[in-house]
């Protein structure tokens, strides 16, 4: 792995989230911005699944492993069950796997 790629997709992608997310937020208390990166991300890493090392460390490792999160994926999931928020938190949960591996899964398909 091009470590130097690594930080370049990470120092792009971890911002990119912050923004995305703040920006969602202005509008909603709901976590539409954690879903949106997570798919995008999902696509992302699909998409550059089968490209060159260097591809794939920028992109897939780099900006999308610091694009999506699991840690405030869970956060919400946790903070819905702390307000009793259940109908969120499951249609959150099966929104976001589905179409995290539908986004995977069309990703890949286009690169291949």
């Amino acid at each position: 792995m091009n470590t130097l790629y690594v930080i370049l997709g990470a120092a792009v992608g971890a911002p990119a989230r912050f923004a995305i997310d703040q920006y969602i937020r202005r509008y909603t208390s709901k976590p539409y911005g954690i879903f949106l990166v997570n798919v995008i991300g999902s696509f992302i890493i699909g998409l550059t699944f089968t490209k060159s090392e260097t591809i794939y460390d920028l992109l897939a490792v780099g900006f999308a492993g610091a694009f999506t999160t699991w840690s405030t994926f869970m956060l919400d999931i946790y903070l819905g069950f702390e307000l009793k928020r259940y109908r969120e938190i499951t249609i959150n949960l099966v929104m976001s796997l589905g179409f995290g591996l539908a986004a995977a899964y069309l990703g890949l398909q286009i690169a291949g």
